[in-house]
């Protein structure tokens, strides 16, 4: 980046990348038209292909995973619009370089000359560096493309976010994918060592992550295999792609999210699917167990109250036999929970019954229910014909147990579904002796 540092016109960007440079970069696409799989935003109907033909560019952010085209499609925005194209990283920038950036970004615009300020990895800057990006982005002196793999509205200042448009780049999917395999063997003059099951096999190893795909593939190249690797033999000479998965990141609070709508939603296949993902990404197991509890006394409750059982037993089965072997019983207990029957009754009468106390205060127990361990207690009332329930007809005496400033009020009601529903014949059967009475 020598325009941040020294004179006024940056560096020439080179036409072409050097013979030896990765594979990735010689690929890199020369028009936003060769962009694969982000059609959705370059071609003629979307937010970029419009920007372009109008000739004039908004500031931007662009989300997305890595490997889908960020760096490129910003190179490319510069290149359309005729914009002075200025790079840095938030990794290995600081407010100095920033400030720089803009100085010459001011003094290019006085000689008419515009300049586009990409900033990759956005959200590695904090609140108060973000905000230095506002002036110069409201008076013009920047037309700020930012790049992100995190989600914007949970990184980026809500300043930022009010003054650019927020452009989501999907995961390269495999026609996507295979494009861009077909572009290296043209370029490299001869094809993949592969048989035709090995080189789909890759294709879905790559996970939607374009460069991972092309330094895989440069990989191969760079070998003489005596014969095509099959799907087994290519799994043994390249590494797979970890999947991407940050704990406290957004992929993580989504795939929880997933894992829990999918046993609320009864889908075992689902669920299991979502679990797995996160336990071989290297998710905390006792926080999938935390959550798997959650939903057992949110989403099943006392519809099935061996729900809440199963979490805990495989908690202990967990602890005591570690991973691998104890996530068999997270698995197990994950599969009880989308099997049981549902009903958040007691969720909502918590929730319900949570706002009454808060809502009626101190207000005191009815007298009769009040124990009376003294005299001046007896006295006053604390006691006075209190029924015990077990000598009553049918251990049910029907007493008012609410204080006398409250009306009676009604905060579960049970389902008809599993184990609730004799719950609720049992409910009527004490509300209608209570009426008798």
């Amino acid at each position: 980046m020598p325009d941040l540092l020294t004179g006024l016109e940056p560096e020439p960007v080179p036409t072409a990348p050097a013979a030896d440079a990765p594979l990735a970069d010689r690929l890199r696409p020369q028009r936003l038209e060769d962009v694969v799989g982000q059609e959705h935003l370059t071609g003629p109907d979307g937010a970029i292909g419009r920007m372009v033909a109008a000739g004039r560019l908004s500031s931007m952010i662009l989300w997305g995973p890595p490997g889908t085209g960020k760096t490129t499609i910003a190179r490319l925005l510069a290149d359309a619009v005729g914009l002075r194209f200025v790079a840095i990283s938030a990794v290995f920038s600081g407010v100095a370089d920033l400030k720089k950036a803009f100085a010459n970004a001011r003094e290019h615009a006085r000689l008419g000359k515009r300049t586009l300020l990409f900033v990759d990895e956005i959200h590695r800057f904090n609140r108060a560096q973000q905000d230095g990006f506002l002036p110069y982005v409201e008076d013009g002196t920047v037309t700020l493309v930012g790049a992100t793999t995190e989600n914007p509205s949970f990184e980026l200042n809500a300043a930022v976010l009010s003054r650019a448009q927020v452009l989501i780049l999907h995961r390269l999917g495999p026609p996507a994918l295979t494009k861009l395999l077909d572009r290296a063997e043209a370029l490299e003059g001869r094809p993949l060592p592969l048989t035709p099951e090995a080189r789909d096999a890759m294709v879905a190893q790559a996970d939607g992550d374009g460069r991972f795909l092309l330094n895989q593939a440069e990989t191969l190249f760079s070998v003489d295999l005596p014969e095509p690797l099959d799907p087994a033999g290519l799994s043994g000479f390249l590494q797979r792609r970890v999947a991407v998965y940050d704990k406290d990141r957004e992929g993580h609070y989504n795939l929880i999210s997933a894992l829990h709508k999918s046993i609320r939603g009864s889908d075992p296949q689902a669920a299991l699917y979502y679990l797995a993902r996160m336990l071989t990404a290297g998710e905390e197991p006792l926080y999938v167990l935390r959550r798997l509890t959650r939903a057992a006394v949110e989403d099943i409750g006392l519809a099935d109250p061996q729900a809440l059982v199963q979490c805990i037993a495989a908690k202990d089965t967990y602890d005591f036999l570690g991973s691998p072997e104890g996530e068999l019983a997270i698995a197990q207990a994950c599969l009880y929970l989308a099997t049981a029957p549902k009903s958040n009754a007691a969720y909502k009468a918590q929730k319900a019954a949570w706002r009454s106390a808060k809502e009626t205060g101190s207000l005191m127990p009815p007298a009769n229910i009040l124990n009376a361990p003294t005299k001046l207690m007896k006295q006053i009332g604390y006691g006075a014909n209190y029924q015990y329930d077990h000598d009553a007809d049918g251990g049910f005496s029907g007493a008012n147990y609410w204080p006398d400033e409250m009306t009676p009020q009604r905060f579960y009601d049970p389902t008809d579904r599993g184990f609730e529903k004799r719950l609720a014949e049992r409910l009527a059967w004490w509300d209608e002796r209570r009426q008798q009475r």
